[in-house]
């Protein structure tokens, strides 16, 4: 039987770490025998989950021997890791899986390294600022590196956790799975579109006047010279300041947030989608469409239809 060990520390978050409990535990083969025997593992035997207190039945030994090894988020993604938990993490053989900011933990243990990784997106640049190694893919519900997985925030872990189940047993044994959970086996876009608007730049960022005024003139055709003469500094020391404290590039910063008022357009305003194209700076309806599409994953009018309050 498939083995899967999901690593539970001081701060777990417990819906993080219930997901792949659920979806993995209650999983079934054609036979109705289990897909897989599900652990909870880590450094201590007590657990502070916040508003809950967990007893762990497993110690970190379990990691070694399991399949697929989960690392759901914590709270506090500030707190140091176990040295134990890296240790542990480094020498498992298993493939890895986190759940939302779990990716931190992972990230902390050298695994992400060179690889494409996904994490909440509230989170997403700050994992691109500590860890400049790792190619942060904010828009996704989750990334497949074959023996390395990661998810967006909470309720995508679902959505891993049914990708693994089919990617392990087949789509018949994932679909049943995704109906015990009352889960579509998948969801349409990525976490883009539940974004509610953009991580503003650190407190005390000296881009925070440029950025503030970036966000007032949307609307105009910007140039990245022009932006950085704003700042003044070349296009080159400019664009290397700015992806060190927004993790991201000027254009792809502008474009983002374009389409992040443009949802807000879409939800608020009966403007149709041509003029809100036009009101954020986003030109042709052509180009408006497939840049939304692009940073949403779905069409402005799929948008609204789902969104509109």
């Amino acid at each position: 039987m498939h083995r899967v060990a999901v690593l539970a520390v001081n701060g777990v978050v417990p819906f993080d770490l219930s997901v792949p409990i659920e979806v993995f535990g209650r999983a079934r083969l054609p036979g109705g025998g289990a897909a897989y025997d599900v652990r909870v593992c880590g450094p201590d035997p007590d657990v502070d989950a916040g508003p809950v207190g967990l007893r762990v039945p497993h110690g970190l030994d379990v990691l070694a021997a399991a399949d697929t090894v989960v690392v759901p988020g914590v709270a506090d993604i500030t707190a140091p890791v176990p040295p134990a938990v890296l240790d542990a993490l480094r020498a498992a053989s298993g493939r890895l899986v986190s759940v939302c900011v779990g990716a931190f933990t992972l990230a902390a243990a050298g695994v992400l390294d060179g690889r494409r990784a996904t994490t909440h997106w509230a989170a997403a640049a700050e994992l691109a600022r500590r860890h400049p190694a790792i190619t942060v893919d904010p828009d996704v519900l989750y990334v497949d590196e074959g023996d390395v997985l990661t998810s967006a925030g909470a309720a995508a872990g679902l959505d891993l956790c049914l990708h693994l189940v089919r990617r392990d047993h087949g789509a018949a044994v994932a679909g049943r799975t995704a109906r015990l959970s009352v889960a579509p086996l998948e969801r349409a876009g990525g976490q883009a579109q539940f974004v509610a608007h953009e991580p503003p730049a650190p407190q005390g960022s000296s881009l925070e006047p440029l950025l503030a005024w970036l966000a007032e003139n949307l609307h105009r055709p910007l140039t990245l010279a022009e932006i950085a003469s704003r700042a003044s500094m070349s296009t080159r020391s400019f664009s290397r300041h700015f992806r060190r404290q927004t993790g991201t590039t000027p254009l792809r910063w502008v474009n983002r947030h374009r389409v992040r008022r443009a949802q807000q357009l879409l939800e608020e305003t009966d403007h149709p989608v041509e003029r809100v194209g036009e009101l954020v700076g986003l030109g042709a309806p052509t180009s408006f469409r497939e840049r939304f599409r692009e940073v949403v994953g779905v069409s402005p009018q799929a948008y609204r239809r789902s969104f509109r309050a």
